[in-house]
């Protein structure tokens, strides 16, 4: 199994700001899509270094849990895998994974914190609320964390742990969906262990998911995806609307502007952009996914700004399919 190579990524421009006819700024980064038999269709930047998937990567921490028992109704399973905006109805739901195994918010092992969403944090704050770790974006995770954990017999304190059983098996989901062994072991802003590996990894991950069918772990968690965007992000999200915009797509985000995404046929893409800022994300995003043959009309609300000024992608993402080794015919 290869490993992804530690090194700093030879990202190339993806997204350009256009202020009165003149490039302001530009957003560099890597992207990868990848066909339903793995091979690449387009690629740009470095898709093979290693890099850190942050959130993106919690559709695949979910389907380590029910693979290793969780069972969880479709709707929470969704945000096991989320990175929510902290409304009340994500708070609710990380709440009822807990009592599930008859725990409480005082176990969970992620930071305090105000909801993600802006308006809900500014409504939060008004009312004199403080921070919580219920209202942590990753507290859907952690809850499945516990409950997992807790099924299983396994220690509860220590869940976070790299050694803990429940992380080496997430570890060994991670290698074996993404086909590579993990470059480096980090630790997540919610404190829970980051596994790297490469984009080309992440977007082979999701698109095993996203074609799975039947009833396996990974079948379940693309369908509670599909079925219930709101849990996976928010009602002011752009994934929601996404996934709600595209029939069959997965997708999940993450912080430093990571981005994965999946079609049901197993079409899948995985993006980094450079700066880490969320800007660019969803018109890169938009310009993989018409490569992939959704229609620009329904990605038109992701895919920058229409007029002169504002977001344009550029470069070869948006010259279109740029011929690499693997997309030449046989």
């Amino acid at each position: 199994m290869s490993r992804a190579a530690i090194r700093v990524p030879a990202h190339e421009p993806l997204v350009q700001l256009w202020r009165d006819g003149m490039v302001e700024s530009v957003h560099h980064g890597s992207v990868v899509v990848l066909r339903r038999d793995g091979t690449t269709l387009f690629q740009a930047g470095d898709p093979d270094a290693a890099f850190y998937p942050r959130s993106a990567a919690k559709p695949l921490q979910a389907v380590a849990m029910t693979r290793l028992g969780l069972d969880l109704p479709p709707e929470l399973l969704a945000l096991a895998a989320a990175s929510h905006s902290g409304e009340e109805f994500h708070l609710a739901g990380a709440a009822k994974i807990l009592d599930l195994a008859g725990l409480g918010e005082a176990q969970l092992r992620n930071p305090e914190d105000l909801p993600f969403d802006p308006v809900e944090r500014d409504l939060w704050v008004a009312s004199g609320r403080t921070a919580r770790k219920l209202a942590h974006n990753c507290s859907g995770k952690h809850a499945a964390m516990l409950v997992t954990s807790h099924r299983l017999g396994w220690s509860l304190v220590d869940y976070l742990d790299p050694g803990h059983p429940l992380q080496r098996a997430i570890a060994d989901t991670f290698e074996e969906l993404s086909g590579e062994s993990v470059a480096r072991v980090a630790t997540d802003g919610c404190g829970a262990p980051l596994f790297s590996f490469s984009l080309r990894g992440l977007a082979t991950a999701a698109g095993r998911i996203a074609a799975a069918t039947g009833t396996t772990a990974e079948s379940r968690v693309a369908q509670a995806i599909r079925r219930h965007p709101e849990m996976l992000g928010g009602s002011r999200r752009d994934v929601t609307r996404l996934i709600t915009a595209v029939p069959g797509l997965i997708a999940k985000d993450g912080f430093e502007s990571v981005q994965v995404a999946a079609l049901p046929d197993g079409t899948a893409i995985a993006i980094k952009i450079a700066d880490g800022t969320d800007r660019a994300r969803p018109p890169a995003l938009a310009a993989a996914l018409a490569l992939c043959g959704v229609d620009p009309d329904v990605l038109a609300p992701f895919a920058g700004t229409a007029g002169p000024d504002g977001l344009r992608v550029t470069g070869a993402l948006a010259e279109g399919l740029r011929p690499v080794p693997e997309a030449r015919p046989a």
